[in-house]
């Protein structure tokens, strides 16, 4: 029989946002594999998963989470979390992988499946969509994402800022994920292209040190990494003007 590898979208972090079909495939799942920094913390997938399932079912496997310079230690990391995995698989047949957010937006999950399905190429690779940091973000701060024909972007600001304000600087809502570090530089880019009065950032959604502020708070100060933003457009038109 095949080998199956589940990649679980289990929210931004808090728990009441995993999907029923989520918890039934954590649940379902031999085990479940959560990603963890070589320092050992314990990460948002790891305390989401640990409220519907036994800690003696979960994985931890070491990713280079926010590894970024250093590629040859980036890859070392997902070569050896990947040939864990795959020792998972040959021994128990179905493995599932919790991942903050949805496995296809952003997702360590897409580079494991991919060095997984080498190692072991039998394997059937399956997802779950989770609601992301946006999504949350959103309806924790009443901000709409979008109306009737706009666009919505999403940048990753680890790509830089530059990117993001060539964004801003269109049409739609933009939403910035992975700012906290550049958090004065978007600042900027948000006053530069008008777009800071209407703008909300987020962090830690669903957890105890949460936060959820308007844009125009924003200094210099790094915020955390894992930071969120949406920057809506000028929305003038009145009910149904965009449509």
């Amino acid at each position: 029989m095949s080998s199956r590898l589940v990649g679980v979208g289990v929210g931004p972090g808090d728990p009441e946002l995993v999907t029923v079909k989520g918890v039934n495939a954590l649940r379902a799942a031999d085990v479940v594999v959560v990603p963890v920094l070589d320092s050992g913390e314990r990460g948002r997938a790891e305390a989401t998963v640990l409220h519907y399932v036994a800690a003696g079912k979960v994985v931890r496997v070491v990713f280079a989470l926010n590894e970024r310079t250093d590629r040859a230690r980036r890859e070392a990391a997902w070569d050896a979390a990947g040939e864990r995995v795959a020792g998972l698989l040959r021994e128990h047949g179905a493995v599932a992988f919790a991942t903050i957010g949805d496995p296809n937006v952003y997702s360590t999950f897409t580079y494991l499946a991919q060095t997984v399905v080498e190692l072991v190429p039998d394997t059937v690779v399956e997802t779950v969509p989770g609601i992301t940091a946006m999504q949350d973000l959103a309806a924790r701060s009443g901000a709409v994402l979008t109306e009737g024909t706009e666009p919505l972007t999403l940048v990753p600001v680890t790509a830089g800022a530059a990117v993001l304000k060539d964004a801003l600087a269109g049409p739609g809502t933009v939403v910035a994920y992975k700012f906290g570090r550049q958090a004065g530089e978007v600042a900027e880019a948000l006053r530069e292209t008008g777009r800071i009065g209407d703008a909300v950032w987020g962090s830690a959604l669903g957890l105890p040190e949460e936060s959820v502020r308007p844009a125009a708070e924003l200094g210099g100060a790094p915020l955390p990494y894992l930071s969120t933003l949406i920057a809506p457009p000028r929305r003038d038109g009145g009910r149904g003007g965009k449509l």
